[in-house]
């Protein structure tokens, strides 16, 4: 399957993340600049972390609203695969694609550590590679993924299945409502999620608990 990255200014991750789609796929990602319009036939399209623009206004803010975030919803609307890592996750919730906010972590601090997420739905097309209730390992680094739903929303979003990943074992670091860390939008083709899996898919990372999310987007699940 093909894949994209969107590269704006201020996202540092990008390296990352065509280097993890690279090696768990074999093929070397497209990317996509800021003011594009036409994005290429891909399957899947992945927004890294960072810090675009600086994180001025509100995380996310600004890059939602570059020219290539309409082109960007408009393949999420056909159906086109959409994960938005970290910052990723902050833009796609600012462009609308996905419900919630993200806030300032409880703590008003910066954290940088491993962490523990519980699968909490492995029907999707991000966690097919896992069981429901497994428990991953994930590295974070943020500073705004305290992530908030108000009551109706949040209701929905339990309801149908839309929370992917929860962190576990007391690791919430950031004070997310009831410890959410990924949800995905109700179509099921977009997801968002504070962790980052790019950095724990091999041997070198001291452990490969996140390749399970590019394998599955990637369709390329070993049988």
């Amino acid at each position: 399957m093909k894949s994209a990255v969107l590269q704006l200014p201020g996202l540092n991750r990008d390296r990352d993340m065509i280097a993890a789609l690279t090696k768990i796929s074999g093929n070397a990602p497209v990317t996509i600049w800021q003011t594009e319009t036409e994005l290429p036939d891909v399957d899947l399209i992945v927004i890294p972390g960072g810090f675009s623009y600086g994180d001025y206004l509100r995380c996310g803010a600004i890059a939602a609203r570059m020219p290539v975030m309409q082109a960007v919803k408009a393949a999420a609307e056909r159906g086109v695969k959409v994960l938005g890592v970290c910052n990723g996750f902050q833009i796609l919730l600012e462009a609308g694609l996905l419900p919630g906010a993200l806030m300032r972590n409880a703590s008003l601090k910066f954290v940088c550590r491993e962490i523990k997420l519980e699968v909490v739905n492995a029907d999707t097309d991000f966690t097919r590679a896992y069981a429901k209730g497994q428990i991953i390992r994930s590295p974070v680094a943020h500073h705004d993924g305290n992530y908030f739903a108000d009551a109706e929303t949040l209701k929905v979003i339990e309801g149908n299945g839309q929370i992917v990943f929860r962190y576990a074992e007391g690791t919430n670091p950031n004070g997310s409502i009831n410890d959410i860390a990924g949800v995905m939008n109700e179509k099921g083709n977009v997801l968002g999620m504070m962790p980052h899996p790019e950095n724990l898919i091999e041997a070198a990372h001291g452990g490969n608990d996140g390749r399970g999310i590019f394998a599955s987007a990637l369709d390329v699940i070993a049988a």
